[in-house]
């Protein structure tokens, strides 16, 4: 089952289960989607973004909210940071299952290896792999820290 499919398939169910909530997430998250396909149609890609892309603007979609918490608790509305944790639930459901610390310590050493990095100069290199082949399974913010201290940072 694609990501799209599973959108389509948890909107339904939150209708069906009148979860306002969580419909007015996927809602917004579908919404987001078809704005991005649109965008790829206008580059000639007409088949709209890949699993891996939409997994990428799930963790764009869930860092803003995270940026946007911290900003409602320094503000003194927890209310409001209360509904932007509610939105994050529900957009990790959509994610794959994320890594352990030490296992994103052990796919980062690979990619260093892969690439043969030694320098916080090879650092985009080890970024790119990692993102190729782990995005929507770990924290890139968290990973990009991770690889510059390995990388003497």
């Amino acid at each position: 089952m694609t990501l799209r499919t599973s959108f389509t398939d948890a909107m339904k169910e939150a209708m069906k289960a009148k979860d306002v909530a969580r419909l007015g997430a996927v809602r917004m998250a579908m919404a987001e989607l078809k704005k991005r396909d649109i965008d790829a149609r206008a580059t000639g890609n007409m088949d709209g973004i890949s699993d891996g892309e939409i997994l990428a603007m799930l963790q764009k979609m869930i860092a803003s909210r995270r940026d946007s918490i911290a900003l409602y608790n320094q503000g003194g509305r927890p209310e409001l940071a209360q509904a932007e944790a509610a939105e994050i639930a529900v957009l990790e459901s959509f994610l794959p299952q994320q890594m352990s610390a030490a296992e994103m310590e052990a796919a980062i050493a690979a990619a260093v290896a892969e690439t043969g990095a030694s320098s916080l100069k090879d650092m985009g290199k080890v970024m790119a792999i990692v993102k190729a082949k782990y995005t929507g399974q770990m924290d890139l913010g968290a990973a990009s820290a991770a690889i510059k201290k390995r990388l003497g940072g």
